[in-house]
């Protein structure tokens, strides 16, 4: 703690105590009060503090019972089996309250209620004195001057004797030793102390005896009595006619506290009428006290009365001294000082803890931090004070009982915004000048679980590519917690799927304690290009609280699936040939190869290329459409059968492709029986499949039609002998299936400017596109139109479909 001085701020919380407010137990008349020996051993039995206060057992333990006493001092305790009240240390009665009678040692009784309340017992610990102190004279000797005219029955007032303790064990009586001249008489002073006189019996005379050496004892009122003794030395002296008086008989002087040594108190003066010698006076201390001898100090000659040591209000508020101002006869005169010490403002404040709790749990409002009693020893504006805390935090200051504070929470306080403060309480008295004591605590706001887990995103989009090897790190969640320790602690887990389909526990698993992401198997993206899952985050806290997100995984394609050619088939027992009339022209569209890729994006781009030819240079492939044409004109040197193969390659890195051959008879009218290609024939060891029992049975259906079919041949070649342009296919029976056209935008392997009517094979159970047949050649003239189609429904006629 730190005592300094400061100006108080106008606007600072505080509790001026200018009003004590006395809050008793209950009712407020009830205390406790308990009286016990002075020098008891520690760990005496003091009290049963349970049944003096109506408690039920074990009540005094469950509510926290405390004994706080002035100045951080402990001196009873609790038994920790029985909670009866116990002494702490031998204590000395002289030392804690010196003269001061009686001795109380006031103490508060803490105890705890639920909810946070605290209540106050006052009590008191009266200490009685025991007679462990004899008296004692400050002087072995005392010097005394008698004339021997005094007459019988002079007072001859003598030293006291001390004794620290009070009551009966101080001083009783006093006795002198058997003599012939005196007696000794014990009288009581204004304060209660007993001094005593010695009496003249029988008239002394100087020729016969100049000295009388007397035994004086003091004793004290004990059981046994202790005992003291000073020797008297009596001087019998020649005949004084006049003792010395003072000019006032009652001195009053106030000194303050801090006064320096040395400092003049006060000037004490008396005057005797004698001449010479017996007019000669000298001053002195008479009956005073070792504490009126420890702190001043008298001039014999000029009867200044100075300061030996420096005054402590809160020790000795006043001091009563005795002067005498003897002269040199033996003759005296006596005079009372009376000095006040007046306060300074020399003390700062005390402040003694009671209670404090360093930790808090948040969300608890009103919560108790600390009881706290203040004080000060000063007296007047210098003893009043006030206590307060800095602004702007929330904590409050409330006054319970007699100087005893409690520091509470204003509400409930929030860890995740605030997990520290530091308090400093400030006591400040009201002297001039001021003084402060101020005393820091922390706090620490412990954490409750009122945070739940927060994902950094509601929602994850995690990228996978497919083929992926099993166990593969894919991505990780993340959920922050703002509370501490085991409340912070954060769990992962998959949450149930929406989609009951999806076989989630399959395809990915979460690390609970970090969040990453695994995938169990290998992903296919054709078989499953997305899906969603939630992620749930829970606490260790208790009830523990969670929160969830949602995760997308996305499979990006691989380059694993070669282009596949739709047509022209290349698994079909009997090839297709495609029929290009000779005179066509170039640019004439002999067919288009169909292919798809199960990739997606750049992987699925499909390029066509000329990979082999009979003849090179005769055909071409569009390297975008697939379309085969006709590179140049035909001539009547050209073979009529031949054989092209075609590449189709994707886009992927690294590429795949696949290719098809195709089979192009060239017709110079149709005279010449169509002969499938010897390499076109089915491998002899295939074994029969439907689709030949199906051909077989159109072929037959068909042969009965031959001879009119080529009638029909004939009549139109010769009607139309000009560029006549025939594609044919091969003849499929009609199944269960009808035709579909289909329309394949440009970006695809099919372009705009053509339609394809498909024919599947109905009962195959293989659904395999068998062959297709251009319907609407955009590029061609009308002419050109009108002989397609006469040469198309010329090669029905002939099963070429």
């Amino acid at each position: 703690m730190e005592m300094v001085q400061t100006k108080v701020h106008h606007k600072k919380r505080q509790v001026v105590i200018f009003i004590i407010l006395i809050i008793l137990w209950e009712a407020g008349s009830e205390s406790i009060q308990y009286s016990i020996l002075e020098e008891t051993e520690s760990g005496t039995f003091v009290a049963n503090l349970t049944k003096d206060l109506g408690l039920r057992m074990g009540e005094l333990a469950a509510r926290a019972a405390q004994v706080v006493f002035k100045g951080n001092r402990q001196y009873l305790q609790f038994d920790p089996e029985t909670y009866d009240l116990l002494l702490n240390e031998k204590l000395d009665r002289e030392e804690l309250c010196g003269s001061t009678e009686p001795c109380v040692l006031p103490f508060q009784v803490l105890l705890e209620n639920p909810l946070q309340f605290f209540q106050f017992i006052q009590g008191e610990l009266q200490l009685q004195d025991v007679n462990d102190h004899a008296p004692e004279f400050l002087e072995n000797e005392i010097l005394l001057k008698i004339s021997e005219s005094s007459h019988t029955g002079t007072a001859f007032p003598l030293k006291i004797a001390q004794d620290l303790d009070v009551g009966s064990n101080t001083v009783q009586n006093y006795t002198i030793s058997t003599n012939f001249h005196f007696h000794i008489f014990t009288r009581n002073r204004s304060d209660g102390r007993k001094y005593p006189e010695l009496v003249l019996d029988k008239e002394l005379d100087r020729e016969e005896q100049p000295e009388l050496r007397l035994t004086l004892t003091a004793l004290d009122g004990g059981s046994p009595p202790k005992t003291g003794t000073s020797q008297v030395l009596i001087m019998v002296l020649d005949i004084n006619d006049n003792a010395p008086e003072f000019a006032r008989q009652l001195y009053e002087v106030q000194v303050p506290e801090n006064s320096p040594i040395g400092s003049l108190v006060i000037t004490v003066s008396a005057r005797d009428l004698d001449a010479g010698t017996y007019g000669e006076l000298s001053y002195s201390f008479f009956q005073s006290s070792n504490q009126v001898i420890q702190a001043f100090e008298v001039n014999t000659v000029t009867g200044d009365i100075r300061l030996k040591k420096m005054l402590d209000f809160e020790e000795i508020r006043s001091y009563r001294i005795e002067i005498e101002a003897s002269d040199g006869g033996g003759l005296s005169g006596k005079c009372t000082v009376a000095i006040e010490v007046t306060d300074v403002n020399d003390n700062a404040p005390e402040l003694t803890m009671s209670l404090l709790m360093n930790d808090i749990p948040e969300n608890t409002p009103d919560t108790v931090v600390a009881i706290f009693g203040i004080s000060d020893p000063d007296a007047g504006d210098n003893g009043k004070m006030m206590c307060y805390i800095q602004d702007h935090l929330p904590f409050l200051l409330k006054i319970t009982v007699e100087n005893f504070y409690t520091l509470v929470t204003e509400g409930a306080l929030d860890r995740e915004s605030r997990a520290k403060y530091n308090i400093t309480i400030t006591v400040t008295d009201m002297g001039t000048p001021r003084l402060k004591t101020e005393h820091n605590i922390t706090v620490l706001v412990s954490d409750v679980n009122d945070n739940a887990p927060a994902f950094t995103q509601t929602s994850y989009t995690l990228s996978v590519r497919e083929n992926n090897s099993p166990a593969l790190h894919i991505g990780t969640v993340r959920a922050t917690d703002r509370d501490a320790g085991a409340n912070a602690q954060v769990t992962y887990s998959l949450l149930p799927p929406l989609d009951a389909h999806v076989p989630l526990a399959s395809l990915v698993s979460i690390n609970p304690d970090n969040g990453h992401l695994f995938a169990l198997r290998s992903l296919d993206y054709e078989a499953l290009r997305a899906f969603e899952f939630r992620v749930g985050a829970a606490d260790r806290g208790s009830p523990a609280l969670s929160s969830q997100a949602l995760v997308r995984v996305l499979v990006a394609d691989d380059n694993d699936n070669a282009p596949f050619v739709l047509y022209p088939l290349q698994n079909a027992s009997a090839p297709c040939t495609e029929l290009v009339p000779r005179a066509a022209e170039a640019g004439y569209l002999v067919t288009k190869v169909v292919a798809v890729d199960g990739d997606s994006g750049q992987n699925a781009w499909l390029s066509y290329q000329l990979l082999k030819a009979t003849e090179p240079g005769l055909f071409g492939v569009w390297a975008h459409n697939g379309e085969v044409r006709t590179a140049r004109l035909l001539s009547e040197r050209d073979a009529a059968k031949h054989r092209l193969v075609v590449l189709v390659k994707d886009n992927g890195e690294p590429p795949l492709s696949a290719s098809v051959t195709l089979h192009v008879l060239l017709a110079d009218g149709f005279s010449q029986p169509y002969l499938p290609a010897p390499e076109a024939e089915a491998p002899d060891a295939a074994p029969a499949t439907p689709l030949t029992v199906y051909l077989v049975v159109a072929l037959a259906s068909v042969s009965s039609l031959f001879v009119f079919s080529v009638l029909v041949f004939v009549a139109v070649r010769l009607c139309r002998r000009g560029g006549a342009a025939t594609v044919g296919r091969c003849s499929v029976p009609e199944g269960p299936f009808p035709g579909h056209l289909v329309d394949v935008s440009g970006t695809g392997t099919l372009s705009q400017s053509y339609q394809y009517e498909v024919c599947l094979m109905g009962g195959s159970g293989t659904r395999e596109f068998k062959c297709l047949k251009p319907l609407v050649p955009n590029i061609m003239g009308e002419g050109v139109g009108t002989d397609t189609e006469d040469n198309s429904n010329f090669r029905n006629h002939f099963g070429f479909n």
